[in-house]
């Protein structure tokens, strides 16, 4: 295993906690983290439920994080690591903030970007799919079996 893919497995891992407690709060299983150099830069969880605001997103409150960190908009040399495939408007928040590495753990065929396609993310912006895809797949997946029964 390349250094890449270990960093990529130490901060999906970071990206799971998160995903963790959201499911805590009884919200959506989805956590993110924001690295620039090596460092966590943003961390966030669904909080769409707690805020009553469908656009909290876990991406969208690492961004926010981020960018506060940072002291800028652009985070072109960060990769925000998420546990499932983005949905187009978290999407868009990551195209519009230049992010230049995205790395997703499981893909979500119904609401993922990947259905309009890749061309939703900046030009410049690195794609990499499935880390931890199985992981990060089965805690929304139990969650969501749970409110079933």
């Amino acid at each position: 295993m390349d250094q890449q893919q270990n960093s990529d497995l130490f901060f999906m891992q970071m990206a799971i906690s998160e995903a963790k407690k959201a499911l805590e709060e009884r919200e959506v299983p989805i956590g993110a983290v924001v690295v620039c150099r090596d460092r966590v830069v943003g961390r966030g969880h669904n909080l769409v439920e707690t805020l009553g605001d469908a656009t909290a997103h876990a991406e969208m409150q690492a961004i926010t994080a981020a960018t506060s960190t940072l002291g800028g908009k652009y985070l072109k040399e960060c990769t925000l690591y998420v546990t499932v495939e983005p949905c187009v408007m978290c999407a868009g928040a990551i195209a519009w903030s230049q992010v230049g590495r995205v790395v997703y753990g499981a893909a979500d065929p119904k609401r993922g970007f990947m259905r309009f396609g890749r061309e939703l993310l900046h030009p410049k912006t690195e794609l990499t799919a499935g880390v931890m895809a199985e992981e990060c797949g089965a805690l929304v997946e139990h969650f969501f079996a749970k409110l079933r029964n």
